[in-house]
Formats: structure tokens, C-alpha cells, sequence
């Protein structure tokens, strides 16, 4: 579930806000009044929104912005007069007054989109370290000149090795430079 953090200078405002959503259902996070709230709260969570107005009682949108961890977006609902100069930065933006509709479909867009970049990032392969991509490396070519293999029927080999043992890539390079070498 995507994590919702409302900041909004009035208490008040910021528990209708977090009331119209739960009442929509979704889970709010923390009402916060200040920017430097806001910022606390996200350090308990992976990515999220945070649903602001353009001045806290700390901070402006843009310093809170400028602030939050890479995976979260930002709201910002304001007059349209406030919103003309947050054009292409990022924000998703919402004139005020607003209509309960406008709001929730904004809201449901930018959480399918926090869950689509949260399943790419857990789709996205681990980098290896300089060292272990040496490895395989090594390995690879000790395959090529003993066996007299391609690179391509190398890296199958290693590939295909490591799936059958239920190994990594670097362990199963790790095994043939032993066996390979002895």
C-alpha cells in the first residue's frame, strides 16, 4: 500500500484532507502541519505521496520537494494563480478549490504509478561490483581458450550452471576457476 503523508499548515484542513481519503479508501500515513514533519515521516516508509499545501508553517513546497527521498511525488494543491509557477518540475499539481472526484482520481493515479516504478525497481537486476563482473569474466575466458567456446557459449554455460546448481553467477565463476585451475 502506498504510504500517504498530508502537510498542510491548519490541522484542521490536513484531517479533512486525511478523512476525504480514508473515507475513499486509503490509508494516511500522518496529518503533519510542517514541512520538517513531513520529512520524519518519510523515513519510515519506502516511497509514498505527500499531499501539501504551498506554505507550511516551516517551509514552502518547493524546499519540502527538494527535500524528499527520490521515491516519493508530491501533490501540491493550491490556487491556480500559486500553481502557475510549478510548471514542469515534477509536481503533480491540484487548483483549489477542488472537486472531491478530481482529488481522488489524482490521488489513485499517483499511487498506480508509485506501485508500477516499486515493481520495476524489484524486477531491476542487482549491479554487480566491478570485482565479481572480473570474475565471471575470468571464468569466461578460461572457458573460451580450454573448451574453445564463443563468449556468447561461455556465459550460457555459466548461466545455465548456475541455474541447474541453484547457484549465482559469481559462485558458479568461483567454481569452474577452482575445478578449471587445479
Amino acid at each position: 500500500m502506498t504510504g500517504i503523508i498530508v502537510a498542510l499548515p491548519k490541522i484542521d484542513d490536513g484531517r479533512n484532507i486525511k478523512n476525504l481519503l480514508v473515507r475513499n479508501g486509503y490509508a494516511v500515513t500522518a496529518v503533519c502541519t510542517s514541512g520538517a514533519q513531513a520529512l520524519a515521516q518519510t523515513d519510515s516508509l519506502n516511497d509514498g505521496i505527500v499531499i501539501c499545501g504551498y506554505k507550511l508553517t516551516d517551509m514552502l513546497y518547493s524546499q519540502l520537494y527538494e527535500s524528499l527521498p527520490p521515491d516519493f511525488e508530491m501533490l501540491l494543491m493550491a490556487s491556480q494563480r500559486l500553481l502557475m509557477e510549478c510548471l514542469d518540475n515534477g509536481i503533480v499539481c491540484l487548483s483549489m478549490p477542488f472537486k472531491l472526484n478530481d482529488f481522488i482520481n489524482t490521488v489513485e493515479m499517483m499511487s498506480t504509478s508509485i506501485v508500477y516504478k516499486r515493481k520495476a525497481r524489484r524486477k531491476k537486476p542487482k549491479e554487480r561490483k566491478p570485482e565479481e563482473t572480473a570474475l565471471i569474466g575470468e571464468a569466461k575466458l578460461l572457458l573460451m581458450n580450454r573448451n574453445n567456446m564463443t563468449e556468447e557459449e561461455a556465459h550460457r554455460y555459466l548461466q545455465k550452471t548456475s541455474m541447474d546448481n541453484a547457484t549465482g553467477m559469481v559462485e558458479t565463476a568461483q567454481m569452474v576457476l577452482r575445478l578449471m585451475m587445479d
